[in-house]
């Protein structure tokens, strides 16, 4: 689990894909400085688990259905990820509860910029939208965000500077990809009113 506040800016230092998967390198010497084997570490809003670590780099295996749903698919050698190490029991909770599953990908349809922060406005495919609330929680790219408004199939986020400065977000741009991962609450009451309705509202059948 996550809280979406972004550690470090790390670095890909290599990706060697396989038939089916690949092997993602990524330096960030503070992600790796107490991890170890076995541990997991959000890339950009995609949990991954730690198979190999030096000083200052730790490798990964990503599966293919995380290559299809995700920006993963597109880093090179150089890239810039977001990243954040597993919360710990008893720490604070400054973003909100982030599990590293992301629903999918959502594109930057625009950048509005304020005289200190920026709004960027994300495109929201027909099935997340009933999941995204204006006010409610979201994390893109692994960053733990309020929805500041939604429309039908859009979503803006407000930016104050130091996300700008810390996150790979600062340096999106129109057309660029982002992972999406929806708040784990909205996903369980639309599962909720899908299977039971009567009891996602509370009434009683009889």
């Amino acid at each position: 689990m996550f809280t979406g506040i972004i550690e470090e800016l790390g670095e890909v230092v290599d990706w060697q894909p396989t038939m089916d998967a690949a092997r993602l390198t990524i330096r960030g010497p503070l992600a790796v400085s107490d991890a170890g084997h076995g541990d997991s570490i959000s890339v950009s809003g995609v949990c991954l688990t730690v198979v190999d670590k030096g000083d200052d780099w730790f490798t990964a295996d990503v599966m293919a259905e995380t290559i299809a749903m995700s920006t993963l698919a597109g880093v090179t050698t150089g890239s810039r990820v977001n990243l954040e190490r597993a919360a710990q029991v008893g720490d604070r909770l400054g973003g909100h509860i982030v599990q590293g599953h992301i629903d999918g990908t959502s594109t930057l349809l625009s950048v509005t910029e304020g005289s200190v922060w920026r709004v960027l406005r994300f495109s929201l495919a027909a099935d997340i939208a009933p999941l995204v609330a204006r006010k409610g929680s979201i994390a893109v790219d692994g960053v733990s965000l309020t929805v500041s408004a939604v429309g039908a199939d859009w979503f803006e986020v407000s930016l104050i500077p130091e996300t700008l400065s810390v996150t790979t977000l600062g340096r999106k741009a129109v057309g660029d990809a982002v992972n999406i991962e929806t708040d784990i609450l909205a996903r369980h009451v639309a599962r909720l009113a899908e299977v039971s309705p009567a009891a996602a509202t509370g009434r009683s059948e009889s």
